[in-house]
């Protein structure tokens, strides 16, 4: 057996800001040949930062992610770190191949690239391209055809890029077929609910199949609806775990591995290589001999929580989501309607541990329905969490309205929503505040909201939690709090008083809802799993509701068109997992 230290680093890049993206290497290097690995390996397109979109359709992008890579290699030599070897994601393009029709103009690339030395020494491409879900790497990239192998002080070390794990056959294939000892997979695989262990599951089947160990690491941080939450983690040929880093954070985590020394030659890298599935496997010599034999550190095995309870991952991911969208779009403040319900209470509190108290500004804006507890629960909230808040009254504002144009019932509902959004926005005009939304997943299902109303915002936080699920994560976060000896940031009455918009007397939501306990499950049948009216009643729900329900989700499409982003925390959220048409007659009655 020979000994291999590998530093795996999941980091928080940001699309687009090459030079900031290199330094977050060249930082996260030098620590790791300080911690004396003899393997950096950073996440899928960390160079340029992902998902880059339609970016890598522009050759100007396509080529400064090239020339960041080479430069990034230099700068590494300069530096003192040249004899490391760094593994990097970064934005190439296939070269030698003419464009084809139905693949992308300059035919880009989701390359991997090992630097060694001052230069890349070993260049491959991802081969099996997601186009799925929030994935369209089909329309971006073209695929790659090479697992490069690379003997590691005498260890055959496989390179390849995310999918490639996912899907049998192809690098996975070639990987067994190579011998490799270890195989490294660099990822940016967004979080979503209840996938905490689909990844450890993945890598440990793998392991079995091609008999070597795993590497895998994942980017964190957020990236407008996406959220990445680490996780990254090694497993060893048998597939038990080795070492495992946390969730929903930077870290460089080192782990020594014993793994079986390579035999035979190396091919030289100029030839043709062998093929397998589709697949050539290129090798590359950097260190025949083993590194001479150390005593290996302890790996580090991140606990996770309860997986029977995962509320507190949502809460985690929503405040980094909040966190990130802020802080790589410039924005130093926020600003939130409170009302004193759930919703906005919820909203406001993930602000807070995002951003902080100070960084978060309330605007209380009652109405001659708002009754007298949503104002005193708001001004508690306030009160518990500290943060800047302001009190203007509409009705005299939504009374000069309705001198110029008389609107009776909904109409008039909304034109006091709309009073409120026109204030909000002013509010962030002069003073440069982000506004955050406040609606969930069942009013946007629904369109149980105002569109230039309660919608307004840049980015909505609970977009992508039903109702039912605010109320788990404001009753978490309450018990969090006492958990750790401080106040409950949420006032009771915000959970436990029945939902009310307060547009008019006594209104309560179940005036225009099903209840949300039934709606929730119903809406997420039709939603997440695309089940047709015959199966949603055969599953037990009424028919007169099903066909209201479908009939409210299926109008409301043009209202979720202009909602803001928000952070994706489900399997299938509003926005890049699901695109239907607005203009749309078909009814799923099937």
């Amino acid at each position: 057996m020979a000994q291999l230290r590998i530093a795996m680093a999941q980091v928080n890049p940001t699309v687009g800001d090459l030079d900031g993206n290199c330094r977050i290497v060249l930082d996260h290097a030098r620590r790791a040949h300080e911690a004396g690995a003899h393997l950096a390996v950073f996440p899928e397109l960390v160079v340029t930062g992902y998902p880059v979109e339609d970016l890598a359709l522009r050759n100007s992008f396509v080529s400064a992610s090239v020339k960041a890579v080479s430069a990034l290699a230099e700068r590494l030599a300069d530096e003192g770190l040249g004899e490391l070897p760094v593994a990097v994601g970064y934005l190439s393009r296939r070269v030698g191949v003419g464009e084809r029709y139905g693949q992308p103009a300059g035919t880009p690339q989701n390359a991997f690239a090992l630097l060694h030395r001052g230069r890349v020494e070993v260049g491959s491409a991802k081969h099996h391209l997601p186009n799925y879900g929030v994935f369209d790497e089909a329309r971006h990239f073209v695929p790659g055809e090479t697992l490069p192998v690379v003997r590691l002080h005498g260890v055959d070390v496989a390179f390849a890029v995310c999918e490639d794990l996912w899907q049998g056959g192809g690098p996975v294939a070639a990987a067994r077929r190579a011998r490799a000892g270890l195989l490294v997979t660099v990822n940016a695989s967004p979080y979503e609910r209840d996938k905490d262990n689909v990844r450890l599951e993945l890598c440990q089947r793998r392991a079995r199949e091609i008999g070597a160990a795993v590497g895998y690491v994942n980017m964190s941080g957020g990236q407008d609806e996406l959220i990445f939450d680490g996780d990254s983690l090694i497993v060893d040929a048998e597939g038990e775990l080795v070492a495992r880093a946390p969730k929903f954070e930077e870290d460089l985590f080192v782990t020594d591995l014993a793994l079986p020394a390579a035999d035979g030659g190396v091919p030289p890298s100029e030839g043709p290589g062998e093929a397998v599935d589709g697949v050539r496997v290129v090798r590359h010599l950097l260190s025949g001999e083993p590194a001479e034999p150390y005593a290996p550190a302890p790996p580090v095995l991140t606990p996770r929580a309860d997986p029977a309870s995962d509320v507190g991952e949502v809460y985690r991911a929503l405040v980094v989501g909040v966190r990130d969208y802020a802080r790589k779009n410039g924005f130093g403040s926020v600003a939130v309607a409170l009302s004193g319900g759930i919703d906005s209470a919820l909203t406001t509190t993930v602000a807070v541990d995002a951003l902080g108290a100070d960084r978060v500004h309330v605007l209380l804006l009652p109405s001659r329905y708002s009754s007298e507890h949503s104002v005193s629960d708001a001004e508690e909230l306030v009160k518990r969490q500290g943060v800047t808040s302001r009190t203007v009254a509409i009705a005299p504002i939504v009374a000069a309205f309705e001198e110029g144009l008389t609107l009776e019932g909904l109409a008039a509902e909304n034109l006091q929503a709309r009073v409120r959004g026109t204030l909000l926005m002013g509010l962030s005009n002069q003073e440069g505040h982000l506004v955050l939304a406040t609606g969930n997943k069942s009013e946007l299902a629904t369109g149980y909201s105002t569109l230039y109303g309660d919608s307004v915002g840049g980015f909505a936080p609970i977009k992508d939690c039903w109702k039912t699920l605010v109320w788990e994560l404001a009753r978490w976060r309450n018990a969090e709090a006492e958990r750790t000896g401080a106040p409950p940031p949420i006032p009771e009455n915000s959970i436990s008083k029945p939902p009310s918009a307060e547009l008019r007397p006594d209104q309560l939501d179940t005036d225009s809802l099903p209840d949300y306990d039934l709606l929730d499950g119903l809406l997420d049948a039709y939603i997440g799993t695309d089940k047709g009216m015959r199966e949603l009643t055969t599953d037990g729900y009424p028919p007169d509701l099903v066909e209201r329900v479908i009939r409210m989700v299926d109008r409301a499409e043009y209202k979720r068109r202009q909602y803001p982003p928000g952070p994706k925390i489900s399997s299938r959220n509003f926005g890049r997992d699901r695109r239907l048409p607005i203009t749309n007659r078909w009814t799923p009655r099937s």
